[in-house]
């Protein structure tokens, strides 16, 4: 019951907030909209109020995916600045995946000889950290990390990535993977030291995440140079692929050999089924957003524990990705394809 003498303020406020998530009724009344102020004029009536009140007409949905984030970013941020450890360093871990996403933008930017003022402002709000402006000066990962990471929260994590070779498109990804495998076991690590509510929740969520990467990095590394032995070194060693199905998937060598490891797991066999290219079709990736939803719909049903804080932040997250889906969908006037978002609540 101590958990509540520091916690139970911030716990009670993220649910809360998750009470305010749309139901699909919301989504319902959105797919009508024929306009993005129409749209406008339906959030209004939700807990989004009066988000969009200072923007002026015709509205882009470049400005509502800006002004979703910015929501998100100062529910967040309220509690981060108010609580104690170890919340504060569990919320710190959540920001650390944004981090890592900013990083590899700018990275490839720079690679590609993009502006680093257009580039810093398509980084992920919540991984914005200091040193990020400074990334462009490297040219290898040594230089990358000696120079600019060392003294971010990344730097334990960067220390298997170091090396002379200069930076180009698969040595980008290989950085990308190995950050998260990293990111995710110390992650993972740190949710079994914050209770045991805290881990039975945390652990299979992640353990999904670290699995979901490892179907991923396999799905993707076809027709690539890279090897066998290189995709090992990149799969997290947490989720309930490790170990056996870790070896069985990096001896891979297509799609269908992937789909028939996957029928060994309970969990997964379904994610591969009915997976389509059709205009109503789910894509796989479509799939992992579902499981993903699910899991974290769950950290809800107990009490005492983190996992709410992850579990909005990513429900808000796909929440996000819905609303900027249906309004694209109404900026281009197809809405053949409207009705494709992820539901959470019904």
């Amino acid at each position: 019951m101590s958990f509540n003498i520091d916690n139970g303020y911030f716990e009670g406020l993220v649910r809360g907030f998750r009470s305010g998530i749309l139901k699909q009724a919301d989504y319902m009344n959105l797919c009508q909209c024929e306009t993005l102020d129409d749209m406008k004029l339906h959030l209004q009536t939700t807990d989004y109020g009066n988000f969009l009140q200072n923007e002026a007409s015709p509205l882009a949905v470049s400005v509502v995916d800006e002004k979703l984030k910015d929501k998100l970013i100062t529910e967040f941020q309220h509690i981060r600045k108010q609580c104690v450890e170890p919340l504060a360093t569990f919320l710190d871990y959540i920001t650390y995946s944004y981090m890592i996403d900013n990083i590899i933008l700018l990275i490839t930017g720079t690679l590609h000889e993009r502006d680093m003022h257009e580039l810093l402002a398509k980084c992920h709000p919540l991984g914005m950290f200091p040193e990020l402006g400074s990334l462009s000066i490297a040219s290898t990962p040594a230089e990358l990390y000696n120079s600019v990471l060392v003294d971010t929260p990344l730097a334990p994590f960067f220390l298997n990535c170091i090396s002379e070779q200069d930076l180009d498109e698969l040595n980008i990804e290989v950085i990308r993977n190995t950050l998260y495998k990293e990111y995710l076991e110390s992650f993972y690590n740190f949710c079994k030291e914050c209770g045991p509510v805290t881990a039975d929740v945390m652990c299979p969520i992640l353990e999904f995440e670290a699995d979901r990467r490892a179907f991923n990095i396999t799905i993707n590394s076809f027709g690539t140079e890279l090897t066998k032995d290189d995709r090992v070194k990149l799969y997290p060693t947490i989720g309930k692929l490790y170990p056996e199905g870790l070896g069985k998937l990096a001896e891979c060598g297509d799609y269908e050999e992937v789909v028939r490891v996957a029928e060994y797991y309970a969990d997964y066999r379904p994610l591969f089924d009915g997976i389509g290219t059709g205009s109503g079709d789910k894509t796989l990736e479509d799939k992992f957003f579902e499981r993903e939803v699910h899991l974290n719909k769950l950290a809800f049903m107990q009490q005492f524990h983190y996992g709410v804080f992850y579990a909005y932040v990513k429900l808000k997250e796909q929440e996000m990705r819905n609303i900027v889906w249906i309004s694209e969908c109404i900026a281009q006037r197809h809405k053949s394809k409207i009705d494709n978002y992820i539901p959470i609540f019904e």
